[in-house]
């Protein structure tokens, strides 16, 4: 969630409670502005360098990280990172990332890893996408749209 992530950015005690969390399965999905506040860094580096801006994020806070946008970087501690070939630009819409939280907290609760529940929640997510963009093309789409698709 946005607020999550920007008290994430701002507060030192949150940010240490995550980290603290290395235990227990713990993901993050921002895009790339919101990982700029969190590394404390322009946006511009962030999408310079997508795949170290998703390592170093997974480092700075010791969880699964998705670094959403064309091309998600899913970066885990102790796994090589993964780029996503699924998706379009119709994702960037408001509640698809809802969607997709929403698709990891089931595949995590179904008993997947975190980097094993992002890949597979990651990949569908742009796969229902695409589903969409063939079955209705130039039709905006909704963040309830993904479910059926």
């Amino acid at each position: 969630d946005a607020d999550a992530l920007n008290a994430i950015a701002e507060q030192t005690q949150l940010r240490l409670e995550l980290q603290q969390r290395s235990t227990r399965p713990t993901l993050i999905t921002p895009h790339p502005l919101e990982a700029a506040r969190l590394l404390d860094c322009p946006v511009s580096e962030v999408q310079a360098d997508r795949i170290a801006a998703a390592r170093a994020l997974c480092e700075a806070l010791s969880c699964t990280v998705v670094l959403k946008g064309s091309g998600s970087v899913i970066a885990s501690p102790n796994v090589p990172p993964v780029i996503n070939p699924t998706g379009n630009a119709l994702l960037a819409t408001a509640g698809t990332g809802d969607v997709l939280a929403g698709l990891i907290g089931a595949a995590l609760a179904g008993g997947l890893t975190a980097h094993e529940a992002a890949c597979l929640s990651v990949f569908r997510h742009g796969r229902a996408a695409e589903i969409w963009a063939q079955l209705k093309p130039g039709q905006a789409l909704v963040a309830s749209d993904l479910l059926g698709h």
